[in-house]
């Protein structure tokens, strides 16, 4: 079968979505794309294109051509921006007889945008850190609750620019400059210690039907998967010495973590999710604290396929092959671990 997959360097999820169909038992003939030559992923995949950024209106058009020229029957998205531009033209897409598994228009839409993420959780009475939208220097100075976490309300995957503010005077020098880049950010309350931290996925069909679920609990002290850490300087020590953001490279134990993952599932049952969601959080005191939801495959995708809980491979086989996916079905336990590997591109 041939497949479609854009964004498969630079380490996104694009890249993980081609680490998982390769430990699939069907020899999937990989298409990749990526807007550069160098390129890790398409030095790995069977046909390699180079296409125009998500930005560039000859963007869908490119990618509906490389499809009808190599005969894809399903096409992934390798990033946000991608994700975006697919999730927009659906009918288009679909009508050229591709198998588009994306999240719904209105899931999509929403979980995008950090702000309205956090105003569902609180309509539908899930827990999530104490947050404020900030557009001002005014904004900021109402904050009254510290250890915060500063981040962009759209975008900033793998935790880019974000912050840990514990006072006020860094609350505002991190707004200065924040908004110089964004016209608008969100204020977090820290919560929880690196210890609580979790990234959990709730599978479903494109029918809203439920499938499994999984999840890794975070090791973000290691180099690797760590973003920030400082000393925790607030008199709040039930967060631990250390205030840590992890990166967008995860790694650690995986597996079932019923506690958690019982609550991600009513979240997706609410969400009305279709496809894959994963979502980021703190686990604390017997509750969920969400801080994101990606509507979207992740950087954990290809951990996941090697324990047996293969998202993209799975939605190929119940909806184009038509096969019986057992809900809740078995996969393996341990850990993941994750080091860097190297890949040689000639001039």
């Amino acid at each position: 079968m041939n497949i479609l997959i854009t964004g498969v360097g630079g380490g996104g999820h694009g890249e993980q979505i081609l680490k998982a169909m390769r430990l699939s038992n069907i020899n999937y003939r990989i298409i990749g794309t990526d807007m550069s030559k160098i390129s890790k992923g398409l030095a790995v995949v069977d046909k390699p294109y180079i296409v125009p950024p998500a930005s560039d209106p000859a963007y869908l058009d490119t990618i509906l051509s490389i499809c009808k020229e190599n005969h894809v029957k399903a096409l992934f998205h390798g990033s946000e921006p991608e994700l975006k531009v697919m999730s927009d033209n659906r009918e288009r897409i679909t009508v050229e007889g591709l198998f588009l598994p994306i999240n719904s228009k209105e899931v999509i839409d929403t979980c995008m945008d950090k702000y309205k993420t956090n105003e569902f959780l609180l309509t539908n009475g899930f827990f999530y850190p104490k947050t404020k939208k900030v557009t001002s220097i005014e904004d900021a100075k109402e904050i009254d609750f510290f250890p915060i976490v500063l981040k962009p309300s759209i975008g900033g995957g793998g935790s880019a620019n974000t912050m840990i503010a514990q006072t006020q005077e860094e609350l505002l020098a991190f707004c200065h400059y924040l908004l110089g880049i964004y016209s608008e950010f969100i204020a977090q309350e820290y919560v929880g210690t690196p210890d609580d931290e979790y990234t959990a996925c709730v599978l479903s069909s494109m029918d809203g039907d439920y499938i499994n679920t999984i999840a890794v609990k975070r090791m973000i002290m290691s180099s690797l998967g760590n973003r920030m850490k400082i000393k925790n300087k607030t008199n709040r020590k039930d967060l631990g010495d250390v205030l840590a953001i992890s990166s967008g490279i995860s790694q650690g134990e995986i597996g079932r973590f019923p506690e958690v993952t019982n609550q991600c599932k009513q979240i997706a049952r609410v969400l009305n999710s279709k496809g894959p969601i994963n979502i980021q959080l703190r686990f604390v005191k017997g509750k969920v604290y969400v801080f994101e939801i990606n509507p979207r495959y992740s950087g954990t995708t290809s951990l996941r396929a090697m324990v047996g809980f293969n998202e993209p491979d799975i939605m190929i086989r119940k909806h184009l092959l038509k096969e019986n996916i057992n809900t809740d079905f078995d996969y393996k336990e341990g850990y993941i671990l994750r080091g860097l590997e190297e890949q040689y591109i000639e001039k």
